[in-house]
C-alpha cells in the first residue's frame, strides 16, 4: 500500500510500529514543530536518534515543519529572521533523518484583502520556497492550507511553482471543510498540485482532529475525488490518539474508502479539467 501515513507517538512506539507494518504505513513526525523542542538542541537530537533507532526505512516519511507564528513573507526583518530560522531547523531535521518531505503552512492573514498584501505574499513566498528547495536538494516541500478561507491564493502560488517538481500542495480536507468555502473548489481547484493529503473529521466548525467517520466530512466525496487521480497522493490520517487511528482505519476499511477497497472510480469520479484555481 505505502500510501497511508500516521503520526507516531514515542510513548506508544511499539503499537505504532506494529500497526504501521500491518497497513504498510509511513510516518509523519509531529514532535519537531514545537518551540519547546526546537529551542533545545539536545532534545531535538534525542528525538531524532530515538526515531532512527527503530530501524525503519524513513526515506518516504514526512515531517510537519514549524508553523506556530511563522511568517516568511514578513516585511519586518526581525520576524522574518526568526521564521527563517525555524524553517531551516525543520529542513535540517528532515535532512538528518533522510525524510521525503516537510510540510509547512500558508500562514497568511485571512480576510486581509488588500491587493498589495496578497501580491507581496505571493512574490515573497515563491522566492523563499525556491531558495529553500535549492539549498535542500534531498527533500520536497508541501504547503498546507491552514485557516485559508478559499483555495485561490495557495492555488496561485502552486501554479507559479509548477515548474518545481519538489514543491506541491498538502491539502488538509478538514481545514477546507471549516473554511467557509464549498469543498468542491478546494478539491478540484487544487487537484493539479496536490501530492499529499491530511484527513480527519470534525463538526464543520472546529478543527477537532476526530477519527475518520465521526464527524460531518462527506467521505464518499473524498473517495471519488482521490480515486480520480492518475498519480494518487499520499494520505496522512491526522488524529491525535492511537485509538482514533484504529477507528479511522476500521471505518475506511468498512466503507471501502481509498486506499482500501477495489478501484471503483470510472465514470462516477468527480469530473476534473485539471485546471488551476483562477483568481477571484
Amino acid at each position: 500500500m505505502n500510501k497511508l501515513y500516521c503520526i507516531p507517538k514515542l510513548q506508544q512506539m511499539k503499537d505504532y510500529l506494529v500497526f504501521a507494518e500491518e497497513y504498510q504505513m509511513r510516518f509523519e513526525y509531529n514532535d519537531f514543530f514545537l518551540p519547546a523542542v526546537l529551542d533545545h538542541e539536545l532534545e531535538t537530537e534525542r528525538l531524532i536518534e530515538t526515531y532512527l533507532a527503530a530501524g525503519r526505512d524513513c526515506s518516504q516519511d514526512t515531517l510537519h515543519g514549524a508553523f506556530l507564528d511563522i511568517c516568511i513573507n514578513s516585511m519586518d526583518s526581525s520576524i522574518f529572521k526568526v521564521s527563517d530560522m525555524r524553517v531551516r531547523q525543520s529542513m535540517e531535521i528532515a535532512r538528518k533523518m533522510g525524510l521525503r518531505a516537510v510540510i509547512f503552512h500558508t500562514n497568511y492573514i485571512v480576510n486581509f484583502r488588500l491587493q498589495g498584501y496578497l501580491d507581496t505574499w505571493l512574490l515573497r513566498s515563491e522566492a523563499y520556497w525556491r531558495q529553500i528547495l535549492k539549498e535542500y536538494q534531498g527533500q520536497e516541500i508541501f504547503l498546507e492550507n491552514m485557516f485559508d478561507d478559499s483555495p485561490v491564493l495557495l492555488g496561485q502560488l502552486a501554479e507559479r511553482m509548477a515548474d518545481e517538481p519538489r514543491f506541491a500542495v498538502c491539502l488538509d480536507t478538514a481545514h477546507a471543510l471549516i473554511s467557509g468555502s464549498p469543498l468542491e473548489p478546494w478539491l478540484e481547484g487544487l487537484r493539479p498540485y496536490v501530492a499529499h493529503v491530511h484527513i480527519n473529521d470534525n463538526d464543520g466548525i472546529e478543527d477537532l482532529h476526530q477519527a475518520v467517520g465521526s464527524g460531518k466530512f462527506p467521505w464518499e466525496l473524498y473517495d471519488r475525488w482521490i480515486r480520480s487521480f492518475e498519480h494518487k497522493p499520499s494520505v496522512l490520517i491526522e488524529v491525535r490518539e492511537f485509538d482514533d487511528l484504529k477507528k479511522s482505519v476500521e471505518y475506511m476499511e468498512q466503507h471501502h474508502l481509498y486506499p482500501f477497497g477495489e478501484e471503483k472510480c470510472a465514470g462516477q469520479c468527480l469530473h476534473s479539467s485539471d485546471q488551476p484555481v483562477q483568481s477571484a
